[in-house]
Parts: C-alpha cells; sequence; structure tokens
C-alpha cells in the first residue's frame, strides 16, 4: 500500500481535491492518501517549498508527494517526477522543490510526457487531476519512474536569499514563512547562529526590524501571554513568536521582515 501525500493551494470549499482523490483510487484503490494542506497561500509558491521540506523527512521510502501551486498552468511550464532518497515528488517545475533539493540527495529526474498515463482530456487548468493524480496512482501501483517520460538535467530553484554575516560579527535574515499562529519563521539556522555566537550563545540579542526582541528562549511559555519570544522552533529555524498572540499582526512583520542577531 503505496503512500500518496497531497499539498495544494486548493482549499477546501471546491471540488479540486475530490476529484484527485478520485482519480488515484480510480487507479490505485488500495493507496492511503495523506492530505498535508490544501490551505497554502494562492500562488505562494514559496510557501509550498516550505511546508515540503517540513513535512519530507517524516515520511517512508517509497512515499509518493504531490504537490500544486501552479501559477503557470497550461503554459510551457513541465510537471516533473523527482526521486529524492527512495521518495517521489511530483510538482510542476517552478521551483516548488527548491528546499527539498537542497537538502536531500537528488536521484532522478524526469518530465512527465507520457500521455498515456493522463486522463483522455487535459484541462489547461487543472494538470493536478489530468495528469498528476493519474500519473500518481500508476506509480502507487508499481509502474516505475521511467515510464512517466525522458530524463532532464535541469530544474528550476527559487532564488531565496540566505542569511549574510553583518559588520558587527551578527548574523542579517528576514521572514521566509508565516505559520497559521502567526510566528515569524526566519531563514536563520541554529547553525548559523552557532557560528556566529560560539559558547556565547546566551548573550546574543535578536532584532525584528527595529524592535529588540531579546535572548534566545527554550519555550514560547518562557515569557508570560502577550510576550514576545524568540526561540528555535521545531523546524530548526529561529523563530519570533508571542505567546499565545500573534506575532505577524501585532508586529506587522511579513515574509521579507528582517531579523537580525547580534
Amino acid at each position: 500500500m503505496k503512500i500518496i501525500t497531497l499539498t495544494t493551494d486548493f482549499g477546501q470549499a471546491d471540488h479540486y481535491i475530490a476529484c484527485m482523490k478520485g482519480i488515484i483510487f480510480q487507479l490505485a484503490p488500495a493507496a492511503k492518501i495523506i492530505d498535508v494542506t490544501h490551505m497554502l497561500q494562492p500562488h505562494d509558491v514559496v510557501h509550498a517549498a516550505f511546508v515540503l521540506r517540513q513535512i519530507f523527512d517524516h515520511f517512508p521510502e517509497g512515499s509518493i508527494h504531490i504537490a500544486v501551486v501552479d501559477p503557470g498552468v497550461g503554459t510551457a511550464r513541465r510537471l516533473l517526477a523527482i526521486s529524492y532518497e527512495g521518495q517521489l515528488i511530483l510538482a510542476p517545475d517552478n521551483g516548488l522543490v527548491t528546499l527539498v533539493h537542497r537538502d536531500f540527495e537528488m536521484e532522478e529526474l524526469r518530465a512527465i510526457e507520457n500521455t498515456r498515463l493522463f486522463r483522455p482530456e487535459i484541462s489547461t487548468t487543472f494538470h493536478g487531476r489530468d495528469i498528476l493524480a493519474p500519473v500518481a496512482g500508476h506509480l502507487a501501483q508499481g509502474m516505475a519512474i521511467e515510464n512517466v517520460g525522458p530524463t532532464v538535467d535541469q530544474l528550476e530553484i527559487l532564488n531565496l536569499d540566505e542569511p549574510t554575516a553583518t559588520p558587527a560579527g551578527g548574523i542579517e535574515g528576514q521572514v521566509l514563512y508565516v505559520d497559521r499562529f502567526g510566528n515569524l519563521i526566519s531563514n536563520i539556522s541554529l547553525a548559523d547562529i552557532d557560528a556566529v555566537a560560539g559558547d556565547a550563545i546566551d548573550n546574543l540579542s535578536v532584532h525584528v526590524g527595529p524592535l529588540r526582541v531579546g535572548q534566545l528562549h527554550n519555550t514560547y511559555a518562557d515569557m508570560p501571554p502577550g510576550e514576545i519570544v524568540a526561540i528555535i522552533g521545531s523546524t530548526g529555524m529561529l523563530e519570533i513568536a508571542i505567546n499565545q498572540g500573534n506575532a505577524a499582526e501585532q508586529l506587522r512583520a511579513a515574509p521579507g521582515t528582517v531579523i537580525v542577531v547580534r
């Protein structure tokens, strides 16, 4: 029984997800479908890349991940099947796999071009249903990845800013992602902080724009309800939160807001 995950910006109010699941079950009735989320910000490929990376190493070998945030649907952009360390990703070639590609070894990269695997009629606006879902169903039934189409040697990678060293010996990054609690998850990792701080990590000060947050803490509850706190979150990245509050709203912060550790 194969696991197939679905990660999309399709929402929950419409028929889109049910259609994809129906196509998969027609071809692979025993497949186990996991809904990761369908509430990604519409057209936000960075949001999708972040979520896909967070789930990827929590699934077993052989899992198939369909990820669809596809502003270019119906254009000349390719659809890809990519194998990383025994798992498959089916996604548009728009940078959605950037963070998985950064952290895992790619084994195989193929363009999805075998029209015999597709639905007989292909909508120009719903390749998730008409191409990715049936391809996933065939793969879940044991079809080899070689059958989806030819190997290719390039894929789109998002140009995401990396943290940089400051003249004063600190590190400057930015908010990469805001979760549903309003927590500000940055592109600064614990390894980045360790490289700057060494044994002086307790003396670091975190700043969001001009606002001084203070030193790193271990949990949200290290600060009273309503107070701002900086922690290394479950993603392994520096996170700014307000205990039982919404940091994005209260600090008027969003992806791209500058965060400095010094």
